[in-house]
């Protein structure tokens, strides 16, 4: 009976093995967790392109908005491990969002990392209610009076919010936050000097925005400095290295995918970002190709979750 049961194991093994290296023989869906027309979709649809050659099979965009990522990763939860669906989105629904009420998914149980794909720097600007010129300023300000300096964010619990909050805990500084619903209207009214402070995705619009000085840029959430702002500093270089965060992007793929499967689409996804054009696209949008293995992009995101539950936790923050 032992035989038969180790002889079932080793032929379900070479059957699952033969279909891995048969893969892939009909169209891959690639679930995109944000709506059409913006930069992330536009990212997907560009390494989607240069993909399909590399695997042999067209590769469709599928977009599941909603939830800050959330319903788009729920869906790449629930595909069939088969290696006909992957899904691409922020890490926050992985390593924020878990922190901060029930997800109809388990991010450790039923999702797998593939690959990196970019981040996005966080810029820190200052608006025209307040005279600050650079960050010491900002934090001078701050003490002098406290509460009296405004942070806007795209919402409670954002990682905009989570940085504001490992900042004050840094400094010990008292600053106000001002949640919104997301970014447009949060623009609208910093140019309007409705707050002091605000944290947002870096990108060709924002960045314009600095240059022609209606807003003016205090720092950056970035391992690095920003080609395109190059003497604005990293909240690491004023001595904020725990709030230097950015928004990480990746690929993710269902519990169970073979890891045959997610090697091949590991390699093919590093592949992509190494083109010179889908490099050049992605940093003209202020977004910084990654890649790497997809053990190094699960540790990163097991990381990302302890610090966020941390400072979740030290901050008391709740989701709306």
């Amino acid at each position: 009976m032992i035989k038969r049961f180790l002889t079932g194991c080793l032929l379900a093994g070479a059957t699952l093995s033969a279909a891995a290296q048969a893969w892939p023989t009909k169209p891959i869906k690639l679930v995109v967790a944000y709506p059409p027309g913006g930069v992330s979709d536009s990212v997907a649809r560009t390494i989607a392109d240069k993909l399909s050659p590399g695997l042999g099979v067209p590769v469709v965009i599928d977009n599941k908005a909603g939830a800050s990522g959330a319903i788009g990763v729920d869906a790449i939860a629930k595909s069939a491990p088969d290696g006909y669906t992957v899904g691409f989105s922020a890490v926050s629904p992985l390593a924020l969002s878990p922190h901060l009420g029930k997800l109809p998914f388990d991010p450790k149980k039923d999702l797998v990392p593939v690959v990196s794909v970019m981040y996005s720097p966080v810029l820190l600007l200052a608006t025209p209610a307040t005279d600050a010129k650079d960050f010491k300023s900002l934090m001078d300000a701050a003490r002098s009076k406290p509460g009296a300096v405004r942070w806007s964010t795209s919402g409670p619990a954002s990682l905009g919010h989570i940085m504001l909050e490992q900042l004050k805990s840094t400094a010990r500084v008292d600053i106000t936050h001002v949640p919104y619903r997301g970014g447009g209207q949060m623009i609208t009214d910093a140019m309007g000097g409705q707050f002091e402070i605000l944290s947002i995705n870096s990108g060709p619009a924002i960045v314009q925005q600095v240059k022609a000085g209606k807003l003016r840029a205090l720092a950056v959430g970035a391992p690095a400095r920003m080609d395109s702002l190059p003497q604005v500093p990293t909240l690491a270089e004023l001595g904020f290295a725990a709030a230097n965060m950015t928004s990480t992007f990746g690929i993710f793929a269902p519990a169970g995918t073979p890891a045959a499967i997610i090697e091949r689409f590991n390699a093919q996804f590093n592949k992509v970002l190494a083109m010179p054009d889908v490099r050049a696209k992605l940093i003209a949008a202020d977004n910084v190709p990654t890649g790497g293995t997809a053990a190094a992009f699960a540790n990163q995101i097991a990381q990302e979750s302890e610090n966020n539950a941390r400072i979740i936790r030290q901050a008391n923050i709740k989701a709306e």
